[in-house]
């Protein structure tokens, strides 16, 4: 029996992983076609959908899927939606600013998703503006660190722009102005450097620490937003130590 429920859960979390990939791959494909639409379908002239395709790429979307994607937004294939992106704002637990972007081609329908897993999950919903100016508009280039040190990535990208080069553990970010996002990711490539992804991006200027419990109430929000099929990005100034990390992980 307990080889069975072994197996059982085993299957229930392979699931919820797959539909977690399955939203992915719809997020990624969205963007590739929003890009396309926006920008015109040659990534070689388009710097936006260049970093989409690779994005999708990088997550194993099917090169079937991404390309549908580009002729639809370029208008080469009938189908295309009318995607608009709205920001929404609001408070989670703790007081954690939480910003959300959806792209969607149904205001209600977004509104509500967003509405439903923030009253659900601690959040309140706040004022436009009320939250917005907690966060900077930023270019963000995210690559695996393999035997490369800070340093390394620094003397690549800072006569391009680049602001600071942060550790993420398994990883690096390189934060820009959102004008110098593709002067960063260029001079990794002329570098040799492989990047994971490169795309504009909110970051907090003020952030607030949180707790164990905390950073609980504050992830499960975060999961429920990004749960919503119309919401790309969410965003927030949580603060989570790497003590408290290590106690979750429990």
């Amino acid at each position: 029996m307990s080889g069975h429920s072994k197996w059982a859960t085993t299957k229930h979390k392979k699931a919820a992983i797959d539909a977690k990939r399955g939203k992915l791959f719809a997020k990624l494909v969205k963007n590739v076609e929003v890009a396309a639409r926006t920008g015109g379908g040659d990534p070689a002239g388009n710097p936006t959908l260049f970093d989409a395709i690779q994005k999708a790429k990088k997550a194993s979307v099917p090169n079937d899927n991404i390309e549908r994607a580009r002729k639809r937004g370029s208008g080469e294939e009938a189908g295309g939606a009318d995607w608009q992106t709205i920001m929404y704002e609001g408070y989670g637990p703790n007081g954690v600013a939480v910003l959300i972007e959806c792209l969607t081609d149904n205001r209600n329908r977004a509104a509500g998703e967003v509405r439903t897993a923030m009253s659900r999950n601690g959040g309140n919903m706040a004022d436009p503006g009320s939250v917005a100016y907690l966060f900077s508009r930023k270019g963000v280039v995210v690559l695996e660190k393999g035997d490369r040190t800070e340093d390394d990535v620094l003397m690549a990208v800072l006569e391009a722009g680049a602001e600071e080069v942060n550790d993420l553990g398994d990883s690096f970010e390189v934060v820009s102005e959102p004008g110098d996002l593709v002067a960063v990711r260029s001079a990794l490539q002329q570098d040799a450097i492989d990047y994971d992804s490169a795309e504009l991006s909110f970051q907090p200027s003020v952030s607030v620490a949180v707790d164990v419990d905390g950073a609980r109430k504050v992830f499960k929000l975060i999961d429920a937003l990004e749960d919503c099929d119309d919401v790309q990005n969410v965003y927030s100034n949580v603060d989570v130590s790497d003590e408290v990390l290590e106690q979750l992980e429990e």
